[in-house]
């Protein structure tokens, strides 16, 4: 078992804007999300948000309480949004609380306190795949799973786009306030249906929240561009299956791929509000 963990400062727009392809895939790509009985994590310095990926194969893996957080637990003063995305089931225990069994593409929040969080696959040859945002919270709220079928019942999901418009998609948002309480943490799972490859067009930024995007569900020999940058001055990035890219509040954040995908979203910020972006349209962009 082992936890890598790296830093990762913010970068102001002016100055992005003269980041050439390596520098601008080292500020804000996230290659190594997943390995074998690792634990791999990245902190951002926008909004202090944790990614990473937990790979359970030969041993249970606990999340580490790493340096920066100056913790006893990982969870003291954080919460944390858990998505399966492995080709096999796995359990997250909880210290005091008990198993959580998730399956491929389920979800799972646990709210701040001091406790011990340990994760596993269920059966080795097909591993389980932890996927992970985390925020700082300011209270505790209760431990839940989350099913597309329960994002469901609360109206959590939408249906939007076309294939004509090569975007024919579902947004499952799933650890949102709309399905359960949450600090500031919001997470959901966009899939694109076949013959689609565009998601979040229009484009939009929103100033008070950052924001991270996982692809997954693809084929190993495809791979995504993803588009980031201001409106005016956009940037592109070239992603292959298990990579996240971190987005800045000042940032796009929308792609189009080689092959239909999903891709698990996930903020913090100031606030819990989807109506506060602001639109650009497609033919506004640069």
């Amino acid at each position: 078992m082992k936890t890598n963990y790296e830093l990762r400062y913010a970068s102001h727009p002016e100055d992005a804007k003269h980041y050439d392809t390596a520098r601008n895939r080292k500020e804000f790509l996230i290659e190594k999300v997943f390995s074998a009985d690792e634990v791999n994590m990245v902190y951002s310095m926008y909004d202090r948000m944790v990614v990473g990926g937990a790979m359970p194969v030969n041993e249970a893996l606990p999340l580490e309480a790493i340096d920066p957080l100056k913790a006893p637990y990982f969870l003291t003063r954080r919460e944390i949004g858990i998505f399966n995305v492995g080709e096999g089931a796995g359990v997250v225990s909880i210290e005091g609380e008990g198993d959580f069994e998730l399956n491929f593409k389920e979800a799972l929040y646990i709210g701040r306190g001091d406790r011990n969080v340990t994760f596993k696959s269920k059966d080795a040859g097909k591993p389980a795949k932890f996927y992970f945002n985390s925020c700082t919270a300011h209270t505790s709220y209760p431990t839940k799973k989350v099913t597309k079928v329960e994002a469901e019942q609360c109206g959590a999901i939408l249906k939007l786009g076309s294939l004509e418009g090569s975007n024919d998609r579902v947004i499952n948002r799933m650890l949102v306030n709309q399905v359960l309480p949450t600090c500031q943490l919001q997470m959901g799972m966009t899939e694109l249906k076949p013959g689609s490859v565009w998601n979040t067009m229009p484009a939009h930024t929103h100033s008070r929240r950052m924001e991270a995007y996982f692809y997954f569900d693809i084929p190993e020999d495809q791979a995504v561009c993803h588009f980031m940058g201001e409106p005016q001055e956009t940037r592109v990035i070239w992603m292959k299956k298990d990579e996240a890219v971190l987005s800045p509040e000042w940032s796009i954040h929308s792609a189009a791929a080689t092959h239909n995908y999903t891709f698990i979203w996930g903020m913090g910020g100031e606030n819990l509000d989807y109506s506060d972006q602001d639109w650009y349209k497609e033919t506004d962009l640069k």
